[in-house]
């Protein structure tokens, strides 16, 4: 007698299906609009949260390099409405789970760190998880827009995705360049110090 394989994702512990809302997606283009509604919400929370995360930056290149990325933020909003506009949907956003999770990482990494080169790298740390958010968000978005042929709204988020891309570089280049380093040289000297008291 055979035994008949079971699917055992399905059986694993806390894996059942998942039953839909009544207000769930049918198709792609009623998913798509979800997730637009989804970018929105998180594009409007960072507006309000990147300055917090500026002015507790000590240094002077990343305080410009975020302050600079809220203008890019607030570009990304319009285009984001322009993009509702073209689809004939409302830009009321949808309340992103993920990104108030990585906005309240990233004021938990502010409370647990004394400003300075440590709290720097981690503002670099926080901002880099909600950059690589949006990259993934914004890479499926353009996906969606370009099967659906909604060839004018891929091109307006590609742009976005561009700028995306251009910001995690621009902090990757912060952090190998100085603001790690500085970090870790803090680190030293803190360990030396309390060396020195014993």
């Amino acid at each position: 007698m055979k035994n008949t394989p079971t699917n055992s994702v399905s059986e694993g512990r806390g894996a059942r299906k998942v039953a839909p809302k009544s207000s769930a997606a049918e198709g792609l283009r009623e998913l798509f609009v979800d997730e637009l509604k989804d970018i929105i919400y998180a594009e409007r929370a960072l507006v309000k949260t990147l300055p917090k995360m500026a002015n507790n930056a000590s240094d002077t290149n990343l305080k410009s390099s975020i302050n600079e990325h809220v203008a890019v933020t607030e570009g990304q909003v319009e285009r984001l409405v322009q993009v509702f506009q073209i689809l004939g949907e409302s830009d009321r956003g949808k309340k992103c789970d993920a990104m108030e999770g990585l906005i309240k990482e990233g004021e938990s990494i502010l409370e647990e760190t004394e400003p300075g080169p440590v709290r720097d790298a981690g503002i670099i740390s926080a901002s880099q998880k909600i950059e690589h958010y949006e990259i993934a968000s914004y890479g499926t978005l353009v996906a969606f827009a370009k099967i659906l042929g909604e060839d004018e709204v891929a091109s307006l988020l590609e742009e976005t995705l561009a700028e995306e891309k251009d910001a995690d570089v621009k902090l990757t280049d912060a952090a190998y360049n100085s603001i790690n380093l500085d970090a870790a040289g803090e680190e030293a000297e803190n360990t030396a110090a309390e060396e020195e008291e014993l």
